[in-house]
């Protein structure tokens, strides 16, 4: 009886080490997510002030700041396309630092560049799909094509003479003309910049011919008669820029789309808990009337996924767009 009671005794002790082995680590995690933030937030894009993700970080980092009592700071830190952003966000370790970044770096950037710094499933911690947006086909006033079929007809006159810029080899704005060149039967010379204001830039002067952009760089440009938007990737025409046909309908291109996107990420060290609570407070913001409203003004739609919603466009992009990189056979230098 003595010895029922003695084992009895030892499997008991032996169940509570167990349960507190679990519910310890956990508990600690629970703590590190109470009370936070303790300090200043960092928010990094890694991209100039003034580009789409920027616009992005803008418009939910009052909101956010106000929501967890603490200033949420915008820190630009553009180049590679994007990826540096990316890196810094992988980097951190404070538990205070996430990042807004656009598609390319979490769908394309792995294939391009063989020496990323950072591992996309390993290092990064998806926390929501921000905004969506297609992308317009602009041109400058002084280029002879005022409709998409002109535009097409002019780059086969002349193979190779059409220029485009884009925000980086691999980003959106560059594998997008790909498919579009590789649907049209076109060639047209790349150039790429640092971001859409630059892009834009070189179109007014007349640098560059052409480039596909978001909208919230374009509409304001167009409508004062600076440029000419001849398509949108949307497969219909969109409420973002109902004037403009999309180029599936205008270039008899059944099926064609493409579509930018924005996503708030934090490091893959980042505890659970501080994560979640990012996550939930963005895409409360995002659901916000206001913050619709000015994102919309600005050319995009505002989305706000869970975690799950976001790892689940970083997987099936990265396959279509690997598709594209690999046709094209797009290198980076």
């Amino acid at each position: 009886m003595r010895q029922a009671q003695g084992f009895t005794r030892r499997a008991t002790l032996a169940a509570i080490a167990c349960l507190s082995a679990v519910a310890l680590p956990a508990l600690a995690q629970q703590g590190e997510g109470s009370g936070w933030p303790r300090q200043v937030v960092k928010l990094i894009v890694g991209y100039p002030a003034g580009t789409s993700p920027d616009l992005v970080a803008r418009a939910i980092s009052d909101p956010l700041s106000q929501r967890l009592g603490q200033p949420v700071i915008i820190e630009n830190r553009p180049g590679a396309g994007g990826n540096i952003g990316v890196d810094l966000v992988a980097k951190a370790r404070d538990n205070h630092t996430f990042g807004i970044t656009t598609n390319g770096p979490l769908t394309t950037a792995p294939k391009l560049y063989p020496n990323l710094p950072y591992d996309v499933k390993k290092d990064i911690q998806p926390l929501s799909l921000t905004a969506t947006s297609p992308l317009v086909l602009v041109t400058g006033t002084q280029v002879p094509a005022d409709n998409l079929k002109d535009f097409i007809a002019m780059a086969k006159a002349k193979p190779g003479s059409v220029t485009y810029g884009s925000i980086g080899v691999g980003s959106g704005s560059h594998l997008t003309m790909e498919l579009f060149a590789n649907r049209a039967g076109i060639e047209a010379l790349h150039v790429p910049y640092q971001g859409f204001p630059a892009v834009t830039s070189a179109i007014l002067g007349g640098q560059i011919q052409s480039g596909f952009m978001a909208p919230s760089g374009a509409l304001a440009q167009a409508r004062a008669g600076k440029v000419k938007l001849l398509g949108i990737t949307s497969p219909s025409r969109s409420t973002l820029a109902p004037e403009v046909p999309s180029i599936a309908e205008a270039g008899n291109m059944p099926g064609f789309s493409a579509e930018l996107w924005t996503a708030a990420i934090a490091p893959a060290s980042m505890p659970r808990p501080i994560a979640q609570r990012l996550s939930r407070e963005i895409t409360e913001i995002l659901r916000l009337p206001e913050v619709r409203q000015r994102l919309f003004e600005q050319g995009w739609q505002p989305v706000g996924t869970a975690p799950e919603g976001l790892t689940n466009r970083i997987a099936a992009d990265t396959k279509v767009w690997n598709d594209v990189i690999t046709k094209a056979n797009v290198k980076v230098n």
